[in-house]
């Protein structure tokens, strides 16, 4: 079987008076729920490009932490009939502010949520696992 395809994703977290809230997006395609996620660039740092994925996507801007927080596989559809097995590492965005325009925000829509609604959301189990073992440690 050959290698994964490596994907980086940004979790933007807001912490609020009522505790934290985690931002979705949909997916162009299909309009499923999931966090911001791109392909690596040659020469910028996985952290920074999680970050300018969530800029690019959500429009949310923060502090990115350096080392990912969890990973997981899925397949993604490039085309009608390819298909390509990816690993995603994933890095928590501390948000710090949210503009009211961004580059794409016309081919998706946003969704400021708990962690708990969060990972009943998204489309991908084990992105949910991430999410509620990420939070489920940050609580203890």
């Amino acid at each position: 079987m050959s290698t994964p395809l490596k994907q980086v994703a940004a979790l933007p977290v807001a912490e609020t008076k009522d505790g934290p809230l985690v931002l979705l997006v949909t997916t162009r395609g299909r309009g499923r729920w999931t966090i911001p996620r791109g392909w690596p660039k040659l020469g910028v740092a996985d952290a920074d490009l999680a970050a300018r994925e969530a800029a690019e996507e959500a429009g949310v801007e923060g502090e990115v932490d350096a080392r990912p927080l969890g990973a997981f596989d899925y397949t993604k559809r490039l085309h009608l009939f390819s298909w390509a097995k990816c690993t995603v590492d994933v890095y928590l965005l501390h948000a710090r502010c949210q503009y009211l325009d961004w580059p794409e925000k016309s081919a998706r829509k946003i969704l400021w949520v708990s962690p708990e609604e969060a990972a009943s959301l998204v489309a991908d189990g084990k992105l949910a696992a991430v999410l509620r073992d990420f939070f489920r440690l940050k609580a203890a």
